[in-house]
């Protein structure tokens, strides 16, 4: 495994981009092992499955580490994951944007987030239709409780080459274009993982999610 992230971090180069390990399948000395190696950014899928996790690790690494929520988020798991969670990257709804920011006021913290936008046809992912982002974010920004700090995208898991080079390529005109608009820094572009976080790379991301190609030994 330490093979496995020193061969990512080369292929990183010169790109100032956070390496986002997901422990989905990771059992706790894998994770301990990752962090070891200098990965200090975790992200899990299912909320249960973090809370469980952060529970059995040792004192150190909690006070260093930090957590990614990257799953699909039900409104009913949001108070759990608010202020568990370093960042929400997958924020799929304005229904679940103001529910963050309702709990997050409660807790009288501020949650930093990510909106997931759907760059391609597939009834597989959840996420905002371009079109609608462009529609509702300047409401979304305006919650209290919130910072939006930019966008995150899943491509199809049958997706060709070009069809993942379009998706990451026009995730960022999208960050761009809201950035312009509302004047909002936007500085993250969640997008990559084990099979193509090479292309995304390129493409401008600056936070990849990896799990397969770092836990698979």
């Amino acid at each position: 495994m330490t093979e496995n992230i020193a061969r990512i971090r080369e292929g990183f180069g010169s790109h100032p981009v956070k390496l986002i390990a997901v422990t989905k399948n990771a059992r706790p000395k894998q994770i301990e092992e990752a962090f070891q190696t200098g990965v200090t950014e975790f992200g899990e899928s299912r909320v249960q499955d973090a809370l469980t996790k952060i529970d059995v690790m040792p004192t150190w690494l909690k006070e260093k580490a930090s957590w990614h929520f990257i799953g699909h988020l039900q409104n009913n798991k949001v108070k759990q994951a608010v202020g568990t969670f370093a960042m929400i990257h997958s924020v799929d709804s304005l229904r679940l944007a103001q529910e963050i920011s309702r709990v997050a006021q409660i807790k009288n913290i501020k949650q930093a987030i990510l909106l997931q936008v759907k760059m391609a046809v597939d009834p597989n992912k959840f996420g905002f239709e371009p079109q609608e982002l462009k529609n509702c974010f300047a409401e979304i920004i305006k919650l209290p409780g919130l910072e939006c700090k930019g966008l995150m995208t899943i491509t199809p898991a049958d997706a060709t080459g070009s069809i993942r080079q379009e998706c990451f390529m026009g995730l960022k005109r999208l960050r761009d274009e809201l950035a312009e608009q509302t004047g909002v820094y936007l500085p993250e572009l969640s997008m990559g993982m084990s099979d193509d976080w090479q292309q995304a790379l390129q493409c401008g991301s600056t936070m990849l999610r990896i799990g397969t190609a770092i836990f698979h030994v």
